[in-house]
């Protein structure tokens, strides 16, 4: 049984993602779950086109109608997706090609922390000036907003 308290807390966090899914669009999310479907068009009556099994990874948000997001992944597919389904939490994946450097400042000169593989995925924390503050696991450091996609050029993350 539930506390009104936990009550309260999982009503108050269900509004705040309501209200973060009404930006105007095109927006940043990810996906709030484990598993999330795609479809082809907004209702559950329209056939599943892929299903995804990665909590975090970045989407974009690119039209709104009623509960149901258009939304396109990484890879750029697009379809439709329910809303309860994403998340206003910012993340970003790293891009194909060669591991990219996560610094210890937002800066070229800075110390080598570690390096990141293409495909991982890690959460947002700020962006600004063509540098991102990136949690990965248990790790963080810098990274180029140019090395991941999930932010856009010039964002500014707050």
């Amino acid at each position: 049984m539930l506390r009104k308290g936990a009550l309260t807390v999982v009503a108050l966090s269900l509004a705040a993602s309501a209200a973060a899914q009404d930006k105007p669009v095109p927006y940043w999310a990810s996906l709030a779950s484990g598993e999330a479907m795609m479809r082809t068009g907004p209702a559950r009556t329209y056939p599943g086109i892929w299903l995804y099994k990665r909590r975090d990874l970045p989407v974009r948000v690119l039209k709104r109608y009623e509960s149901w997001r258009l939304i396109q992944d990484p890879d750029g597919t697009k379809g439709w997706m329910l809303s309860t389904m994403l998340s206003d939490r910012r993340s970003a994946i790293v891009k194909p090609g060669e591991p990219r450097p996560i610094l210890s400042q937002p800066s070229d000169g800075a110390k080598l922390r570690y390096r990141a593989q293409a495909g991982v995925v890690g959460k947002i924390e700020k962006c600004s000036s063509g540098w991102c503050h990136i949690q990965i696991g248990k790790r963080d450091g810098y990274i180029r907003v140019a090395d991941i996609w999930g932010v856009a050029p010039d964002e500014v993350v707050d």
